[in-house]
């Protein structure tokens, strides 16, 4: 049926055929014409799926809490007024060669974002400045909308768990179990929108991703939100942390520096989930190990090497002595995931690696044997 239907289609399309034109340009005319259609309903679709999500979010939060109302104090209201008149640019930001770091996203020796709690004190004040802010320039207007929709309805379902837990209002949050599809599929929007502008090569450093990303946070690192989330969203954000770490090792532009310490900030402040932090020490347990032998074979034998790979293994090897420090600083230390096969492979020859590589790649080889270290002390510990 399915032979007779293309020799059919191709009689109709050879007959029907204008003159001046072969049957292929005829072809690539029509399948032009099709798909254009095709992307059109699709974009249809998306606008309908998102307003049915909307809705949906509606429907939950007024499920969980019917008489919530999410209101901003006096100084939300200055924070708010601040960011409308000295909105961040990305211009702005990288006029220069790069090199220099922003207050927003100042690291200190250790490699840790300095902001990260100040930043987590101002998720529940930004309702209004998201409202605000037009669309990323880099991105169009659904696909903004897109990322602040599900900013809002989790900023929601904080501000509603912080006041439950407070005693200012009282919440039925066992309706999250008959409808975890909604923050499931919100979290997913999110990730997906902070996946494109991430992506983009033009990333644009600013506190809207930041808060962004600290709702997202706040979320995965509530003890009991996070139960509805992790587990069904574990796929899409172990692809979000990987994407993350191949977006810092093939970013290749001059002004990267502080694009980089951005993305080092997310990583960070994902690591403080327990779950995604063993995941993700996993990865750059294997990124750095990898780069390492890498670096150690093309020095032997006297061949050239990605210089900006090179510089871009920094922020990974920062970010993982930062997870493991964490992770042994904890009272509760319990055995990781990362204590198995990734470990015992990246604690391999090590000292070699780090005897042959220290008199031409002295400062990566003092990140290796620091990570070892903290490595070397979660073990004893």
């Amino acid at each position: 049926y399915l032979k007779i239907s293309k020799l059919a289609l191709a009689f109709a399309i050879i007959r029907s055929k204008p003159p001046g034109k072969s049957c292929k340009e005829y072809t690539e005319y029509l399948a032009k014409t099709v798909s254009e259609q095709d992307f059109g309903w699709k974009s249809k679709v998306e606008v309908l799926e998102a307003e049915v999500l909307r809705l949906r979010q509606e429907l939950l939060l007024n499920k969980i809490c019917p008489r919530f109302c999410l209101e901003n104090d006096a100084s939300s209201e200055t924070l708010m007024d601040q960011e409308s008149i000295k909105p961040m640019s990305y211009s702005s930001q990288l006029e220069d060669s790069g090199c220099d770091v922003s207050n927003d996203y100042a690291f200190d020796s250790s490699g840790v974002a300095s902001d990260i709690h100040q930043s987590e004190h101002n998720v529940s004040t930004t309702k209004r400045w998201l409202e605000r802010l037009p669309p990323l320039s880099l991105c169009c207007t659904n696909k903004g909308e897109s990322l602040t929709a599900p900013v809002q309805f989790l900023q929601h379902l904080l501000e509603i768990r912080k006041l439950s837990e407070g005693g200012v209002l009282q919440a039925d949050f066992t309706e999250l179990e008959n409808d975890s599809f909604t923050i499931c599929n919100s979290v997913s929007k999110l990730v997906d929108g902070l996946t494109v502008l991430y992506n983009s090569p033009e990333f644009p450093v600013s506190n809207f991703l930041t808060e962004a990303v600290c709702v997202l946070t706040s979320l995965i690192t509530d003890t009991k939100l996070s139960n509805h989330v992790v587990k069904k969203c574990f796929k899409k954000l172990e692809e979000f942390k990987k994407n993350l770490i191949q977006v810092i090792l093939r970013n290749n532009s001059i002004n990267r520096f502080q694009a980089l310490h951005a993305i080092s900030h997310t990583l960070v402040l994902l690591g403080r989930n327990n779950i995604l932090r063993n995941s993700l020490i996993t990865l750059l347990l294997s990124e750095i190990r990898q780069f390492a032998e890498q670096l150690l074979q093309a020095y032997q034998i006297q061949a050239m090497y990605d210089i900006t790979q090179y510089e871009n293994i920094f922020p990974l090897c920062m970010i993982l002595e930062q997870l493991l420090q964490n992770e042994t600083e904890e009272s509760n230390v319990s055995s990781s995931d990362y204590e198995g096969e990734e470990k015992i492979k990246f604690l391999k020859d090590l000292d070699q690696i780090i005897l042959h590589l220290s008199d031409e790649f002295p400062l990566f080889s003092l990140y290796l044997w620091r990570v070892s270290v903290v490595l070397n002390s979660a073990q004893i510990q």
